[in-house]
């Protein structure tokens, strides 16, 4: 019975030897395989992280003129044509005219719009905040009003707009 016992014990010892493991090369192939998959899908997930803290606002004015009223209530009209290159949303707050607030000069209007105010006096719509979208263009007019006479034709001045990221965009403008 010993003996038995034995020889079945070889039996399945010899069973066990007749399995092969996986090669060495494709097993190194497969571990490869494995990392660069990680690899890839750490670096997708890393770039996303990325992309949501590097965001930032870029606003260019890409054009500005001014021209002549028509209206009595109002002398110059500053005509600024923006866009947006960042990649964020860009708030715009607050006007300036040789660093003085736009709305003691006049109003500010979007696209021709207005702020319902039609003295064209001592509003902005800047105040409440103008968004400007990622790769939008939008317009913006400066109502100067008549009751500032000392700007004549030929004067340039300063426009600053100021964004709520805390960014300053710069044009001078000649008063034609």
């Amino acid at each position: 019975m010993y003996v038995d016992t034995i020889i079945a014990g070889m039996k399945n010892i010899s069973k066990q030897t007749k399995r092969r493991a996986v090669s060495p090369v494709i097993a190194t192939v497969i571990l490869v395989a494995i990392t660069i998959t990680v690899a890839v899908a750490v670096a997708y997930w890393m770039s996303g992280i990325a992309g949501q803290y590097t965001s930032f606002e870029k606003v260019e004015i890409q054009s500005g003129y001014a021209s002549l009223s028509t209206e009595e209530s109002v002398s110059w009209v500053i005509t600024l044509e923006l866009k947006n290159t960042g990649t964020a949303t860009a708030t715009l707050i607050k006007g300036f005219i040789n660093e003085v607030p736009v709305t003691v000069y006049g109003i500010v209007g979007i696209d021709g719009n207005l702020t319902g105010n039609d003295t064209k006096t001592g509003t902005s719509v800047l105040e409440d905040g103008t968004p400007i979208l990622s790769g939008v263009e939008d317009t913006i007019y400066i109502y100067i009003g008549s009751s500032y006479p000392n700007l004549s034709p030929g004067t340039t001045v300063n426009i600053k707009l100021h964004s709520a990221g805390g960014m300053d965009y710069i044009k001078l403008v000649q008063l034609t």
